[in-house]
């Protein structure tokens, strides 16, 4: 007998589960673990999503209006066919509706691992390879700081690949990391033998996407750098391989060498570290992490009674899962709220502390913008402390501009990081207080729990869950092997 392919029996397994879910009655909310199932009408916000997308992206044709002349002048026809631009946008935006709206029905209703692994991998063949990574709703933070502090256009593209993410999450908690973005992708599949990260050391490290975050729209929103896309370590990955263009030569290396040594480097700690691009550096799963927290329905291990058995624990990667707490005893609850009562009060002066290293760093981190690097230049050169002129002070003497003017531009610039040089020391302190106040208040847990923001819900608890794989047996959702 013929076996039939994985994708057939993919969509017969989520078929079945469907009708047999149908057919069944509703589970408790003892049942579900507490999370509650979605309504049906909650996947209705797919159908709203896919309007809007449309609205949105049926105005992108023309990006930039064009010049109206009136010296008579006529605009040449165009010899060459019109670029596929357009059409690129409108895909790339059903691909991400598309890709997040089956991530959440294959985390919250199927509970497919499998389904879940499959569409890891097409998001990666098409948003990674043949897109070049270029969807990047990662680098969309950059544009939206652009254009909320500088008056810079935003293309409807980057505005729906920031938000659609972000509202997906608030409802279905992060199901966009699990199978939708091309960079948790390729770190998704390449884990063989994760190894165990101390719990103070993933707590230390997840820090550093927070600062991450802040650098980049400082730098973004003052017109300094976009860090996010120069340091991307898997984009000059992605355009190794051209499918979108395969006539082409590799036009593509794409990146610099550097950046292809830090991505390569990322893969292979990935071969036993879960994700740590995602877990420790990703400025948009910081956020996600947060709004994570908040989101209406998420992934459970199991809905029946947890037996304790550990499975879940042991098969996450990422460190999500939350271990049921033990009753402390009178004196350690006391020293415990003793220590948030600490805590709470000198979350001001780490505030303040924060504030001022950031300003102090704002001249350094001025330097990234290439208008102060050049008035250094062409100040070094008047006063005679170097000779000759280099690439920086030739571009600025082509332009024939006192050089007055350049000073008092790179004199604003320098400002502007001043002021968000403290804003962003201040938002470091705030990261650093509010880890250190969740890390010292106590929830209490019956089972064990993925936890909201570090769950990416890739479906591995589940799937190793001896009452998840007993209820799949039993024919509950269509397949026998989770």
């Amino acid at each position: 007998m013929k076996r039939p392919s994985p994708l057939r029996h993919l969509i017969g397994s989520c078929a079945a589960g469907l009708r047999t879910r149908r057919a069944s009655a509703r589970p408790t909310r003892h049942q579900r673990g507490g999370s509650g199932d979605p309504p049906r009408k909650g996947w209705a916000i797919v159908a709203i999503v896919l309007a809007l997308l449309a609205a949105t992206t049926a105005t992108a044709a023309e990006r930039v209006a064009l010049p109206q002349f009136k010296s008579g002048y006529e605009r040449p026809s165009t010899e060459v066919p019109p670029p596929l631009g357009h059409f690129y946008d409108v895909m790339d935006g059903l691909a991400l509706v598309v890709g997040l709206a089956v991530a959440s029905y294959m985390a919250i209703r199927a509970r497919s691992r499998r389904g879940m692994w499959w569409l890891a991998l097409v998001s990666l063949v098409y948003l990674g390879f043949w897109r070049g990574g270029c969807l990047c709703s990662i680098g969309s933070i950059q544009n939206v700081a652009l254009a909320l502090f500088r008056g810079e256009y935003i293309t409807p593209v980057a505005i729906v690949a920031f938000t659609l993410p972000l509202v997906f999450t608030l409802f279905f908690g992060r199901t966009f990391c699990a199978g939708v973005c091309p960079l948790g992708a390729i770190q998704e599949l390449v884990v063989i033998r994760p190894l165990k990260v101390p719990l103070w050391l993933d707590h230390a490290l997840g820090l550093l996407a927070y600062v991450y975050l802040g650098a980049a729209v400082l730098f973004a929103a003052t017109g300094a750098a976009f860090i996010i896309c120069d340091y991307d370590p898997f984009v000059s990955i992605f355009r190794l391989l051209p499918l979108r263009r395969p006539g082409d030569a590799m036009e593509a290396l794409g990146g610099s060498a550097n950046m292809l040594i830090v991505g390569g480097a990322f893969l292979a700690a990935g071969l036993f570290i879960g994700r740590p691009y995602c877990r420790w550096l990703c400025p948009y799963g910081a956020i996600l992490r947060v709004l994570g927290r908040f989101s209406k329905w998420r992934v459970t291990i199991t809905p029946e009674e947890c037996i304790k058995c550990r499975l879940c624990e042991d098969a996450c990667p990422f460190g999500a899962i939350r271990r049921p707490t033990e009753p402390l005893p009178r004196g350690t609850r006391r020293i415990e709220r003793r220590r948030l009562a600490v805590l709470l009060v000198v979350v001001p002066a780490v505030l303040a502390a924060g504030a001022g290293l950031g300003w102090w760093l704002g001249a350094p981190m001025s330097r990234m913008h290439v208008t102060v690097r050049q008035a250094e230049r062409v100040h070094l050169e008047e006063t005679g402390q170097v000779e000759g002129t280099d690439n920086l002070s030739d571009g600025f003497y082509n332009t024939h501009r006192p050089r007055e003017e350049l000073y008092a531009e790179a004199k604003a610039i320098q400002a502007g990081f001043a002021r968000g040089g403290l804003i962003l020391g201040a938002w470091v302190g705030l990261v650093v207080a509010a880890k250190l106040i969740q890390l010292s208040v106590r929830r209490t847990r019956t089972d064990f729990e993925p936890d909201r923001g570090t769950c990416v819900s890739c479906g591995r608890c589940f799937a190793y869950c001896p009452i998840e794989r007993e209820r799949w047996k039993k024919g509950a959702g269509g397949e026998k092997k989770p």
